[in-house]
């Protein structure tokens, strides 16, 4: 028999409680159990392999164990801040990738490139960086292309973009997210 989602939420929240209070290491087992092939497969969705999905729930479920007294569950299901936790870590670790940052770098100096004042001529190399830059923004989705564009070129932020869209911020960043996934291989 099915229980209700109340009684549930009401579970998961006691069964926090008892980390955060006595570091119950059973209820911490009974969340574990629960949560951990669910982040698994949500990290692998994301994008991530089946190394780095593990290791990333194991660190999300390490988070609640450390920080279980910080969960509040007036404000959120236990799923939804462990969910956030993991979706936080993926970002982190992603932007961490030598691939990330040099993607950023590229379109930082493709917003130079494109009028923000060099004194001299760009040289044959910037302006074949920039084609292959221009070319794979190009091959993404629309709404991929237009987010990578008003966040880069015109330097918006994520909330701005969310608002002036009507979308959810999570929803910009998703796809800001997925953008920089095909940009890095595209550019490889």
């Amino acid at each position: 028999m099915q229980r209700p989602p109340s009684a549930a939420r009401h579970d998961w929240a006691v069964l926090v409680d008892a980390v955060a209070c006595r570091r119950d290491r059973d209820s911490f087992l009974r969340i574990y159990d629960y949560f951990a092939p669910r982040l698994r497969r949500y990290l692998q969705g994301l994008g991530g392999d089946e190394g780095l999905a593990e290791e990333l729930a194991q660190e999300a479920l390490l988070r609640l164990w450390q920080r279980a007294a910080q969960y509040d569950a007036a404000r959120s299901s236990l799923s939804t801040w462990l969910f956030r936790i993991a979706r936080n870590l993926f970002i982190d670790r992603a932007r961490k990738e030598p691939v990330w940052s040099q993607t950023q770098e590229y379109l930082e100096e493709m917003g130079v490139l494109d009028g923000a004042g060099e004194s001299e001529p760009p040289g044959t190399e910037a302006l074949t960086e920039e084609a292959n830059i221009r070319r794979a923004i190009e091959q993404l989705p629309a709404v991929q292309a237009r987010l990578i564009r008003m966040s880069y070129f015109e330097a918006k932020s994520h909330q701005a973009i969310a608002d002036e869209l009507a979308m959810p911020l999570g929803t910009v960043k998703s796809h800001l997210r997925r953008a920089f996934l095909k940009l890095q291989n595209e550019l490889r």
